[in-house]
């Protein structure tokens, strides 16, 4: 009872953002121990070289003593390449563990790489997914306080409102048409067609009758002068039977 308590108060969300700083923090002690293996490689190769070295001094050194006849000091010459011999042998037996052990250190650290960038991956897509959640449940909540708040009824009820008063204000219009006389309007509207037509004839009429009384008076000239004419002639033939 008391774990589940403690997992209860845990907020997984925390954790893996821990775990994610904990896994980067675990890279500078890893290259701190791998820089001790590395100086160790160092440090005994330097050995080995150190070792092979007083190696060659002591082997011309003994040489030289025998070319000297002093036995005595190529025996104490002999003894200092023994020790040189066998401290060279333990050397590059601890520079082939070392050397390895730097391998295998690389190849550790290799793997912890991949390793923490795959977690730290999946941590923080996992954290994001989270984040999408509670924005979802944000939602729905915000949602369910929309229904329980009773926003439903109030939308059903401005619908209905909103419809009846459109129905209503469409059968005033519907009765107010039908209350108007159409009939009587479109006898009205056919008399003052009518009457329109009617006027335009007249003005037809009276612009032909206008038209025809100049030709009148100018027939009425053309006979009076040539009624003139003929008295005149007449007149003229009288005077010469006279004569």
């Amino acid at each position: 009872m008391f774990g589940g308590f403690v997992s209860s108060m845990e907020d997984p969300k925390l954790i893996l953002e821990q775990n994610i700083r904990e896994l980067n923090d675990q890279i500078p002690q890893m290259n701190e121990n791998i820089a001790t293996v590395k100086a160790n490689v160092v440090m005994l190769s330097k050995e080995v070289k150190k070792y092979e070295k007083m190696i060659q001094e002591a082997t011309s050194r003994i040489k030289s003593a025998i070319q000297a006849d002093r036995d005595d000091l190529a025996e104490g010459y002999a003894m200092q390449l023994e020790k040189a011999r066998d401290n060279l042998a333990q050397s590059k037996e601890q520079l082939k563990f070392a050397e390895q052990a730097y391998e295998k250190s690389l190849k550790v650290k290799q793997a912890f790489m991949r390793e923490k960038d795959r977690k730290i991956r999946d941590a923080r897509e996992a954290l994001r997914a989270s984040e999408r959640a509670e924005w979802q449940a944000k939602i729905a909540d915000t949602l369910e306080q929309f229904e329980v708040g009773g926003l439903d009824q109030t939308y059903d009820e401005m619908m209905n409102r909103l419809n009846e008063q459109t129905a209503k204000n469409e059968a005033r219009m519907e009765i107010a048409l039908e209350s108007v006389d159409t009939d009587t309007m479109e006898i009205e509207a056919n008399a003052e067609k009518l009457r329109a037509q009617e006027l335009v004839r007249q003005f037809k009429t009276e612009m032909s009758g206008e038209d025809s009384e100049p030709a009148k008076k100018k027939d009425v000239e053309i006979e009076e002068k040539s009624a003139e004419k003929s008295e005149s002639g007449k007149t003229v033939g009288k005077s010469r039977t006279k004569t």
